[in-house]
């Protein structure tokens, strides 16, 4: 497997074969705690061990070694919500017919379409009266303690179902969002975010809507895999329909 090492977290410090200063030494150590802290759950531990477990969850050779194969990864826009943290069955919407309240655009029928398609819940946009789950676009710090970092890396984050915030979804308003390939497509994100909303978690599955990397192919119209299906089924139960329907 080619691989190349671009730190160690000892002795040998390089990139590409050269050795690197020890100010690009630190910037890359540094980087490296805050994702791991971040998505990892990163405290004293060692660090070897959440790199292993950051590199095997998305399929990469777990040296334990920042690869420039692993950089890029890290590197790659993505979701604010963490890759490890699994809140069970038992986080969800104790209904089924959801309210929702967008602050700007209307984007969230398709998103509402293709979760509603595959279980029995309905949703209804509430735009003057409180809402189960809030819709909004912020900048920076927001005051959830999830600030956004500016264009690339977090594009948005969503909370578990529950009172108050729970259920909100947050994208980033200094991303380049587009409805199309041009920038980061919203309706991708947003599907991914009301996952999150209704309970799920992230998956290691790169076809599903629930990674945690952003994977949009501007060749195909986003749609649940199978892991997602089975996962919301889990939550919700599967779509009955009427015999009048079927």
């Amino acid at each position: 497997v080619a691989m190349t090492v671009l730190c160690r977290y000892h002795s040998k410090i390089m990139l590409n074969g050269v050795i690197l200063k020890n100010s690009e030494f630190n910037l890359c150590i540094i980087f490296l705690q805050e994702y791991l802290r971040h998505f990892y759950g990163y405290q004293s531990c060692d660090k070897k061990t959440k790199v292993q477990e950051m590199q095997r969850y998305f399929g990469l050779l777990p040296s334990g070694e920042l690869t420039e194969e692993t950089l890029a990864v890290m590197k790659k826009p993505r979701c604010g919500l963490s890759d490890v943290e699994q809140v069970g069955e038992t986080v969800r919407w104790k209904k089924k017919s959801i309210s929702y309240r967008l602050e700007t655009i209307k984007l969230i029928s398709v998103v509402n379409m293709l979760w509603s398609n595959v279980t029995p819940l309905k949703f209804r946009n509430r735009i003057m009266t409180v809402a189960d789950i809030d819709i909004f676009f912020y900048s920076g710090d927001h005051n959830d303690s999830s600030p956004f970092d500016g264009r690339g890396g977090v594009l948005a984050h969503a909370f578990r179902p529950g009172l108050h915030i729970g259920g909100d979804v947050h994208f980033d308003s200094d991303e380049d969002w587009s409805f199309n390939s041009t920038g980061i497509n919203l309706f991708a994100v947003a599907i991914h975010e009301f996952g999150h909303a209704l309970g799920l978690s992230h998956s290691t599955d790169p076809g599903a809507i629930m990674y945690p990397a952003y994977n949009f192919d501007p060749n195909y119209e986003p749609q649940l895999s199978f892991d997602d299906v089975e996962n919301i089924q889990k939550l919700y139960g599967e779509l009955l329909l009427d015999t009048f329907d079927a």
